[in-house]
């Protein structure tokens, strides 16, 4: 049995996945100290609970996107058991509804872990796209300036540099070469 220590913990289990962040059944029940085919059990007891934005199985392209992400995140050793189905995925939705069909105390706090944990990442996504914008803009207005600084440098340098007099002719004598 896993007990949450922190909210990094949680984060090692979530992965993106058709653009969402999502969370394994087998790491949802290992969190939760239960068998992932008890979970799946009474999530499939629960279906109409579970549309397809809460809930969805992968294809196995995105498998094995699931397992390069698994691998970097956690290392070659996560995936611990050989599956013969697809896991289930399940979004911040579909892990808000797990907690009304596990209702142990421990399925309850680590909710309440798991949420916190996805509100956190929605925080800094949406901080870094803050950040984006502003280095966006701030481009956008050098690039501008810096035109028309390079604009005025060459408007002066034409008035600066001397006009030369027209070639003529060398007056002098000529040496044999």
């Amino acid at each position: 049995m896993l007990y949450i220590q922190s909210m990094k913990q949680i984060e090692k289990f979530i992965y993106t996945i058709r653009e969402q962040r999502v969370m394994l059944d087998s790491d949802l029940a290992e969190l939760y100290g239960v068998e992932t085919k008890r979970l799946i059990e009474q999530v499939r007891r629960n279906i109409d609970r579970f549309p397809s934005d809460f809930m969805f199985e992968c294809d196995s392209r995105e498998l094995d996107d699931l397992r390069s992400q698994i691998a970097t995140t956690n290392g070659p050793n996560h995936w611990k058991h050989k599956r013969w189905t697809t896991p289930l995925l399940f979004t911040e939705s579909g892990v808000a509804m797990l907690s009304s069909v596990l209702n142990s105390d421990q399925a309850i706090k680590v909710n309440i872990s798991i949420i916190r944990t996805f509100i956190k990442l929605r925080s800094f996504i949406s901080m870094e796209s803050s950040t984006s914008n502003k280095v966006d803009e701030l481009e956008r207005k050098t690039n501008k300036l810096f035109k028309i600084i390079f604009e005025r440098m060459d408007s002066y340098e034409e008035a600066v540099t001397p006009k030369l007099p027209p070639q003529r002719k060398k007056i002098g004598l000529k040496r044999d070469q």
